[in-house]
């Protein structure tokens, strides 16, 4: 179990290290204010109307970077801060946002794929690690590879679906943010120096996700040796 502690240790510094990053990124382009004045629900709008997506409502939500899209109602879902401010961070969150709106209206792939997993997931995911340690001590227990296995296989394959949904979130957020920062520079909605801080913003976010991903990957394999390493 060593090894697994290791893992986790590894896995939450990083984590921790670039949430942190994130957060004082944050807060130095929330100090870079619009030339246009444009709050982020006021960006969100624009973006909005521009791509001729009409039913689409942005709406401010309690909480920090709380921000996100609900396909369900069609909701733009803004930070308060977000919501109101009129910065370069706001800017490039709300814009995000409605990238994924864009994402919904034009059936992107990747979108519809997560979209579809997510109530695998929740179910999934609540079982999977108690399912594989449950089968591993059953087994140890038993002196057998027999039922025990198979429910330590079955824990492998419902965190298989967590780690396969937490990689196609990648593309969805990262095709997000290539349509933000693409709208926000065609239209001229910001200056140079406000687009830097917008870019660099969205690029840390998006790092937090990639972290999430390898280390779902990471214990996925870690768990998976555990389990198919002790047959003979």
């Amino acid at each position: 179990m060593i090894g697994f502690y290791i893992l986790i240790g590894v896995i939450s510094l990083l984590s921790w290290l670039v949430s942190n990053t994130l957060k004082r990124k944050f807060k130095k382009y929330s100090q870079i204010q619009l030339r246009n004045g444009m709050s982020g629900a006021e960006i969100a709008e624009k973006m909005l109307a521009d791509h001729g997506i009409n039913d689409v409502k942005v709406i401010s939500t309690p909480g920090r970077l709380t921000d996100h899209y609900n396909p369900k109602d069609k909701t733009v879902n803004l930070s308060e801060s977000v919501y109101s401010q009129r910065n370069a961070a706001s800017a490039a969150v709300a814009a995000h946002e409605v990238g994924h709106a864009v994402q919904h209206a034009k059936a992107y792939s990747y979108l519809t794929m997560r979209s579809q997993l997510v109530p695998i997931v929740s179910v999934t995911s609540k079982f999977s690690q108690w399912m594989v340690i449950g089968g591993l001590v059953l087994g140890a227990a038993s002196g057998a590879q027999g039922v025990g296995f198979y429910v330590a296989i079955a824990g492998l394959i419902f965190m298989g679906f967590a780690t396969l949904f937490s990689f196609i979130t990648l593309p969805v957020e990262y095709d997000a943010s290539n349509r933000a920062l693409a709208w926000l520079k065609n239209k001229n909605m910001v200056s140079q120096e406000e687009y830097a801080g917008s870019k660099d913003a969205l690029k840390w976010a998006a790092r937090t996700y990639l972290v999430a991903a390898l280390g779902s990957l990471a214990m996925l394999l870690y768990w998976g040796l555990q389990v198919l390493g002790g047959r003979d």
